[in-house]
């Protein structure tokens, strides 16, 4: 379980975030992840979802619940299709797409994209790069672009 204390410069509050990944098969896993915001003690937001990957077509599949303390419970479904636009697959075009439902499955919110993506060597396809990230022993200081940035510290 990859567990860590985070705070970010929105929420002015410390939060205690946990995100595991449980495998059902070779091609498919569950992925529970939460947060709990230590200011209020209640929890942040808690996502279930069941994904599975068809390497043969590079395509993923995700479906699960989300549940935050704004928009209370919704239910998520989502895709992804990768297309090589090399041989080696170091640049790929991705299209990507996600739609969630309220919990009467009345209020849509479809969101797609497409990208291109440049692999990097030595990097794992889970690992995430962001713009900017300073780390020593446990703790992580993160920033963007945008002006946003939160500190962590990994358990």
């Amino acid at each position: 379980m990859e567990t860590s204390l985070r705070y970010t410069c929105n929420s002015k509050s410390l939060k205690i975030h946990a995100k595991e990944k449980l495998p059902v098969n070779s091609k498919t896993h569950l992925q529970l992840h939460g947060e709990l915001d230590t200011g209020t003690g209640a929890p942040s937001y808690f996502c279930a979802m069941i994904r599975h990957l068809f390497p043969e077509a590079a395509t993923g599949l995700g479906v699960g619940i989300h549940y935050d303390k704004r928009q209370k419970l919704r239910c998520h479904v989502r895709g992804k299709k990768e297309f090589p636009v090399r041989d080696d697959k170091s640049v790929t075009f991705n299209v990507k797409g996600r739609c969630d439902f309220d919990q009467d499955f009345n209020q849509r919110n479809p969101i797609g994209a497409a990208e291109f993506a440049w692999n990097i060597m030595n990097f794992k396809e889970d690992q995430d790069v962001p713009y900017m990230q300073i780390r020593e022993n446990n703790w992580t200081l993160n920033a963007n672009m945008k002006g946003k940035w939160n500190l962590r510290f990994d358990l």
